[in-house]
């Protein structure tokens, strides 16, 4: 028997005012959803154990038969593979974001003002990651854009 497993990563969402309190996927029209859950054995599973974080890199690992307990140690090593970078035993990869702060008057502090840059377009998230890795990267330090 074959098996098509459809995950709704993302789909989860809160009541909307605007949508009459309803969520984004509650006021969608889904008929292929629909369809497939009319057709298909539909049901719920826990894809992240009860002390784990609750994102798509653990839950996904779950689905895929991994014990995330054991397997996982964070997205910039998934976010690597994904795009062929490959880990030694002891290599070690770091996952950054490009975020907007603002400052306080006199530059003092700063609180995070936006977690995307603004949602930043992927080339020219890359033209910056560039510059931070040839002013600060290494080969044995390099900074790799996705």
């Amino acid at each position: 028997m074959k098996y098509v497993v459809i995950v709704g990563d993302g789909m989860a969402d809160r009541p909307l005012k605007e949508l009459g309190g309803k969520t984004p996927l509650q006021k969608a029209h889904t008929p292929n959803m629909d369809w497939l859950a009319a057709h298909g054995i539909p049901g719920r599973v826990r894809t992240v154990p009860e002390n784990m974080h609750p994102g798509s890199d653990v839950a996904n690992l779950s689905i895929l038969g991994y014990d995330p307990a054991q397997y996982y140690s964070g997205r910039a090593p998934l976010e690597a593979a994904s795009i062929g970078v490959q880990l030694g035993e002891d290599d070690v990869a770091f996952r950054c974001n490009l975020v907007t702060l603002k400052y306080n008057k006199d530059k003092t502090a700063a609180v995070m003002e936006d977690y995307s840059s603004g949602h930043i377009t992927t080339d020219e998230a890359r033209q910056l990651i560039d510059e931070v890795g040839r002013q600060l990267g290494t080969r044995l330090f390099p900074f790799i854009p996705v």
